[in-house]
């Protein structure tokens, strides 16, 4: 299987981006699937996840009220909307899917079935 990110870049205190990530070799309803990120310096953290069954999402407290998970299911597909994006969202945003399930366990995950390669996400004035 793979993951494949796009939809990072550059973007202002305030602004907003959209990253995508495609799934393609594996069963997109056989696992949940989320972001991870990690900035230089700082341990990786769990950000949103969503279950492919049910549509149940969790995020971390750190994006809560301004990220948004979302999927579409015939695309093998996850974005995360990112809206009022602070200097403290600057990080490599990675996607990941597991088979646990979506919540703060799956937010807490250490090692996933499949992980992708990365986005840079950078905000700066």
């Amino acid at each position: 299987g793979q993951l494949v990110e796009s939809g990072g870049g550059l973007v202002r205190p305030g602004g907003s981006l959209t990253l995508s990530c495609a799934a393609s070799g594996l069963t997109f309803g056989d696992y949940n699937i989320g972001w991870f990120r990690q900035a230089p310096g700082k341990e990786r953290e769990g950000v949103s996840c969503i279950s492919t069954r049910d549509d149940r999402t969790s995020y971390a407290d750190s994006v809560k009220g301004r990220f948004t998970i979302s999927k579409d299911n015939d695309k093998s597909t996850v974005y995360l909307q990112m809206d009022g994006l602070n200097s403290g969202d600057t990080a490599v945003y990675y996607c990941a899917v597991d088979r646990v399930s979506c919540g703060r366990n799956w937010l807490l995950l250490i090692k996933t079935d499949y992980w992708g390669q990365g986005t840079q996400v950078t905000v700066s004035s």
